[in-house]
C-alpha cells in the first residue's frame, strides 16, 4: 500500500498530511512535486491544503491547470481513492472531481477554529470507521470555504448519499449557527459520484493525534486504509 502527496507552490499542509498516512498510520507515502507528474500507481493521492499559487484568480483555480491534475483524474476514473483537504477540495471543485465550487465565506474573513461535524454517510471509503450521525470535532482554516451549489444540487447530494460530512452543533443539530461560513445546507465533505474521490474543507491531518486536542480525523485515513486492505 502507498499513498501519494501532492505538492504545489504554495502548499503548506503536504508536510501534516504526509506525517498522518506515515508517521501515525505506518503507510508508505511520497511527496510529489507537481511538476514530476504522478509516474506510478498509488493507491491514494492527497490534495493538501495550503494557498495554491496564492489563489489568486480563484481559490484553487491555477493548480487545477496544471499537468499533474490530469494525472489525478485519471487515477479518480481507475477508481482510486483521492482526498482534497481545503485548497485540495477546492482544486477538486475546480477540476470537476464534485459538483459545485468554494467561494468566500458568508463573513469575508479568514476563519480558523474548532468546529463539529455531523457525519452524514458511514459506509463509504473514507469514513467507515465513523458512525453515521456521530458527531466529531476537527479544525477549519479558509478564507473560501463556502460551498455553493444550483439550486436543488444540494438536497440531491444528501438524498444520494454524498454528503460525508456537515457543520453540526455539538448535539449534531445543522444549525444557522453552526454553519461557520455559509456553505449550502451545512455541507463541508463531498464524495465524488464513484465514491471514491472525497473532497472537504475541514483539516483531518491536523486531528489526527490527541495530543493537539482531536483524534476524530485519524479515523478518515484508517478508514482509507481499510477499504484499500479490503479491496
Amino acid at each position: 500500500m502507498r499513498f501519494a502527496v501532492l505538492q504545489f507552490g504554495g502548499s503548506n499542509c503536504d508536510h501534516d498530511a504526509y506525517h498522518v498516512v506515515h508517521d501515525v498510520c505506518g503507510v508508505d507515502c511520497d511527496l510529489i512535486w507537481y511538476k514530476e507528474g504522478i509516474t506510478r500507481e498509488y493507491d491514494a493521492v492527497i490534495l493538501p491544503g495550503g494557498f495554491s499559487y496564492g489563489d489568486y484568480l480563484r481559490a484553487g483555480a491555477i493548480a487545477t491547470r496544471t499537468p499533474v491534475m490530469q494525472d489525478v483524474l485519471r487515477h479518480a476514473d481507475a477508481g482510486r481513492l483521492v482526498l482534497g483537504i481545503c485548497n485540495g477540495a477546492q482544486i477538486g471543485a475546480e477540476s470537476g472531481l464534485i459538483p459545485g465550487v468554494f467561494t468566500t465565506n458568508a463573513y469575508p474573513k479568514f476563519i480558523c477554529e474548532w468546529v463539529h461535524l455531523r457525519v452524514e454517510n458511514a459506509t463509504s471509503p473514507f469514513t467507515s470507521q465513523y458512525r453515521m450521525g456521530e458527531v466529531i470535532r476537527i479544525p477549519i482554516a479558509h478564507k473560501e470555504g463556502r460551498y455553493v451549489v444550483p439550486p436543488g444540487v444540494g438536497r440531491q447530494l444528501l438524498d444520494e448519499g454524498r454528503v460525508a460530512f456537515r457543520f453540526c452543533n455539538e448535539e449534531g443539530e445543522c444549525t444557522p449557527e453552526s454553519n461557520p461560513n455559509g456553505s449550502a445546507l451545512n455541507i463541508t465533505g463531498v464524495l465524488g459520484d464513484k465514491g471514491n474521490v472525497l473532497v472537504m474543507m475541514p483539516h483531518p491531518e491536523r486531528a489526527a493525534e490527541q495530543i493537539l486536542g482531536s483524534a476524530d480525523g485519524r479515523r478518515l485515513f484508517a478508514s482509507m486504509i481499510s477499504h484499500i486492505e479490503n479491496q
